[in-house]
This record gives C-alpha cells, sequence and structure tokens, in this order.
C-alpha cells in the first residue's frame, strides 16, 4: 500500500500554536513499530510508513528548531526547513543499524536549519568556512556579555571550538554589527549608503566591450609570439607556463630532449626575451 506522503503544514492548520498542539498529539512510536514501518518504507517503499515515520517526529523538529529563534527567523520557517531534514533523515535510514531514528535525525535537522540561517540571517553571508560556521553557531552563548571580547576569552574560545583567535575575533566583529540599509533614508545619509559606494563600473557595457577587445588583442598577440619561436622552445614555454595542470620541471623536459637541464633554462630564458620583445609594443598600448 502506497500513497502519496502529504504532512501538515502551518498554513493549513492556520497559526504555529496549533500546528505545535497538531503535532504534539501524534503519538511517538514504540522500537518495534519504528522498526516495522522503516523496514517497510527500505523494502516496499512504502510512503505511509514513510509519512508514520515523520509524523510522530515533527515534535523532534519543533524542539530542536526553538534553538535558533535567537536568530530573528520566523519560527515557521525554521520548523519548515527542519523537516525538510526529517525527511531527508527518513529516506536515509537503516533500521538495520540498531539505532534509533531519533538520534539519527538530528544531524539531518540541524544541518537543515543551518543552512537557511546562514542564508537568511542577513543579506551579506556571515559563514562560508567550517572555521566560521563552528564559530557562527557558538560564540553567541560562549560570550560572557555584550561586550567586545577580550584577549583571554578570545583565546578560552579559540581553544575550546579548535578554531583560530583571529577568526574569533572577526566573527565577534561580524556578529555585533549591525544591519545597514542599502539604500539612504535621507539626503544626510546618502554618501554614506552602500548604493553610492557599491557600483562596480568594471560591469558597464562600455567597460565589458573594452575589457573583450582588450583580451583578443593580447590572446592574439600571445599566439603570433609563440608562433615566433621554434618548435623546441615553443614546447618548453608551453609546458612550463602554458599549461592549467601539471606544469613540467626542466629536469623533466632535459629528459624529453636529451639534454641537461642547464640547457633548457638557456632555451627557455631566450624564448622569453623574444616574447617579451614581440609582445612590448601591444602591452604599451594597454
Amino acid at each position: 500500500m502506497t500513497q502519496a506522503l502529504a504532512l501538515p503544514t502551518i498554513s493549513a492548520v492556520g497559526s504555529i500554536d496549533a500546528y505545535i498542539q497538531a503535532a504534539r498529539r501524534i503519538p511517538m512510536l514504540t522500537e518495534e513499530q519504528e522498526f516495522g514501518l522503516a523496514t517497510r518504507f527500505r523494502d516496499e517503499n512504502d510512503l505511509d510508513a514513510a509519512r508514520q515515520l515523520v509524523l510522530s517526529h515533527l515534535r523532534l523538529v519543533i524542539s530542536i528548531s526553538r534553538g535558533y529563534l535567537g536568530y530573528g527567523l520566523p519560527h515557521a520557517d525554521l520548523i519548515q526547513e527542519g523537516n525538510i531534514g526529517l525527511m531527508k533523515a527518513v529516506k536515509r535510514f537503516d533500521p538495520e543499524r540498531g539505532v534509533r531514528l531519533v538520534s539519527f535525525a538530528i544531524q539531518w535537522i540541524k544541518a537543515e536549519i543551518h543552512e537557511y540561517v546562514l542564508k537568511n540571517w542577513r543579506m551579506v553571508k556571515l559563514a562560508t568556512t567550517k572555521a566560521q560556521r563552528k564559530l557562527f553557531f557558538n560564540l553567541r552563548s560562549m560570550k560572557t556579555d555584550r561586550q567586545a571580547m577580550g584577549a583571554a576569552q578570545v583565546a578560552d574560545v579559540a581553544q575550546r571550538l579548535s578554531v583560530k583567535p583571529d577568526e574569533v575575533i572577526e566573527m565577534d566583529k561580524r556578529l555585533s554589527g549591525h544591519d545597514l540599509a542599502f539604500d539612504a533614508q535621507s539626503d544626510d545619509d546618502e554618501t554614506f549608503a552602500p548604493a553610492a559606494y557599491l557600483a562596480d563600473s568594471s560591469r558597464e557595457p562600455v567597460q565589458v566591450l573594452e575589457a573583450r577587445a582588450r583580451e583578443e588583442v593580447h590572446t592574439e598577440g600571445l599566439r603570433s609570439a609563440l608562433g615566433s619561436l621554434d618548435p623546441r622552445s615553443r614546447r618548453i614555454v608551453e609546458a612550463r607556463w602554458l599549461t592549467e595542470e601539471n606544469p613540467l620541471t626542466l629536469h623533466e623536459l632535459a629528459a624529453e630532449f636529451s639534454v641537461s637541464a642547464e640547457r633548457i633554462r638557456q632555451i627557455e630564458a631566450k624564448a622569453m626575451q623574444k616574447m617579451r620583445s614581440s609582445l612590448a609594443p601591444l602591452l604599451a598600448n594597454s
């Protein structure tokens, strides 16, 4: 027996409070019931079994999502993102592993909420590396007050989270900063609004066309300079400087041409000098 995996949504029940109450009324599963439902879903793709597994753990998502209310995001959105993580956990859950779904699902739920918080807390992303994410989600609770952190506290946090002190200081500054409107709120603020100084002139149509024309000229000039070299010199220059992956060493080229590495260096230096002379007029007009 299979049917669509339809879950109750907050909009369907009318409010966040009604949703929480509805989730709390759903009975929790025994270990035997959970094992049976998970086995049916894994072996038979029974979506009704998957639905029951998800429904019985909605209260878990609600509980976890409360820990992220301090970021000023809607509780309803946090719950919905957590539910996505719960469904991913149910899809990947193997009842034969000997662990309950609640233990397996926690990390999936948190991961989905983490991504939502990072993408939506501010327009400017605050955490991109693993260390920054660790600081983002732990630094607030570890600070003793709202003041700037002292050297001792920075060192303590860095040691406890296994990150660099500089990263602690940088994240503390970011989290302590205030949001700034992109457009000016008044005439007096116009000069200091980001819209006044974040324009990228290099993306203007005229600038783009000029840059593209210069690139074409330089590419043609490089091709012409390479064409002026003898085959051996061209091979050495291309293998040493124009290969994106695994450029050859002097010794590797020496073995290829059966000469010494010093001879390859001399040929390379002479070829590069000849190319510079050929490209000089072009570079002067750039």
